[in-house]
């Protein structure tokens, strides 16, 4: 494993290995290890040497930091001040059954948002500067401490999410937000699927701000909070602010969603533990290795993808995103060719395979494939950042290096 202490040490070592056309399996705390396929014959490349603030000024809301610094430290220098990330990354180490920490290069490289995602963007729209390593092994800076779009490629977005396929990340530079005061959630009692995205999108037109919008089935209902939500299903509603605007904002939600059901609230302690355990889909951190699928599409459709996919396979699942996000458990086989056909009849999307056993993987795209045009894009892309091939070589795309 190789884990630079430096930029520099960093530019020397993706040389080397980019002359001798070594690939090199690009990681941050290696919190989602096994996500993409897998990088063969490849030594690991570790940002976790690279760590610490640069700088941060609390009253320009903006911090730069190394890559591999933990996201635990980001997120306890920032609480000090009131401030938070505000696309709420989530913990994956449960659901994906492994160790180490997350880093916050390794939350931008992948794009990890959680369930505020819907109202606050995601991680990629909060990025405004990076510092990373080619696969010449040159560094580059994009963007900088003002959100600014210039000519020609958007450096900063395109490495959001590129999980180390065009470089190693060393250095980050993002927005921060004031953290809300307090937090309530509304739950409505017994709805259905389908009866729930109707109860959510009617909340989601009311004027009270809702920051938060999930429905948990019964089959995962007992799972969350030590089972303290009542029985039958839970839709989800949460409200932040100061204490005054969300309890005028919580009883007008409430008596809106009467007329769907039994209406509760918990208070904001409950409240921060439900969305944490919403956020790093805690009913499936449940040691197993059965295929987790994180599927994405319009919100009025993923309660049809679900109700179509039953008809076919075993599954369970719950939705976030106002019902736009589906996590979803197989109960057997990924059944990926099943899932996307159903997703592209929803009217598309994008299906990542976040979870199966090694054998299970074989032959299935963990992302969703893309389309010719967008292929022929991405590859042009990465030739001019990567031309030896050499980072995370078919991660994303099965394909041998160049």
């Amino acid at each position: 494993m190789l884990i630079p202490q430096s930029e520099i040490e960093a530019s020397a070592m993706i040389r080397a290995h980019a002359e001798k056309a070594v690939p090199l399996a690009i990681s941050g705390g290696g919190t989602r290890a096994g996500l993409g396929n897998a990088v063969l014959g490849a030594a690991e490349l570790r940002s976790t040497g690279l760590t610490g603030i640069v700088t941060y000024n609390p009253a320009e809301m903006v911090l730069t930091a190394r890559a591999g610094t933990p996201l635990a430290y980001i997120e306890s220098a920032i609480s000090v001040h009131g401030q938070s990330l505000a696309f709420e990354p989530a913990d994956h180490r449960g659901m994906m059954g492994t160790m180490g920490q997350p880093t916050i290069g390794g939350v931008f490289a992948t794009n990890t948002s959680g369930p505020r995602r819907f109202t606050a963007g995601a991680a990629r729209d909060h990025l405004l500067g990076v510092r990373f390593v080619n696969g010449h092994g040159e560094v580059i800076k994009a963007g900088g401490r003002v959100m600014k779009n210039v000519t020609g490629l958007d450096l900063v977005k395109l490495m959001a999410g590129s999980h180390g396929t065009l470089g190693l990340l060393t250095e980050v530079t993002f927005k921060v937000l004031p953290q809300p005061k307090t937090a309530v959630t509304i739950v409505v009692s017994g709805l259905e699927d389908a009866e729930a995205a109707k109860a959510m999108a009617e909340a989601m037109a009311l004027s009270v701000e809702v920051s938060g919008a999930a429905h948990l089935p019964e089959t995962v209902r007992s799972r969350f909070i030590g089972g303290a939500l009542k029985d039958g299903p839970a839709t989800v509603l949460r409200l932040e602010g100061i204490e005054a605007s969300v309890a005028v904002r919580a009883d007008k939600l409430a008596m809106a969603l009467t007329s769907h059901g039994p209406v509760s609230r918990l208070d904001p302690e409950q409240t921060a533990w439900l969305w944490r355990e919403i956020r790093d889909v805690h009913p499936y951190a449940d040691g197993t290795e059965r295929p987790l699928w994180r599927v994405s599409v319009a919100p009025s459709e993923g309660w049809k993808l679900v109700a179509a996919l039953r008809l076919e396979a075993g599954i369970d699942a719950f939705y976030d995103w106002q019902g736009g996000l589906v996590w979803m458990r197989m109960e057997a086989d990924p059944e990926a060719d099943l899932l996307r056909r159903y997703v592209k009849a929803a009217g598309g999307g994008h299906a990542t395979l976040m979870r199966a056993r090694p054998s299970a993987r074989a032959g299935v795209s963990a992302f969703e494939p893309l389309s010719p045009a967008v292929a022929l894009l991405s590859e042009r892309v990465r030739e001019k950042f990567d031309p030896r091939g050499i980072f995370n070589p078919g991660r994303m795309v099965k394909g041998d290096m160049k």
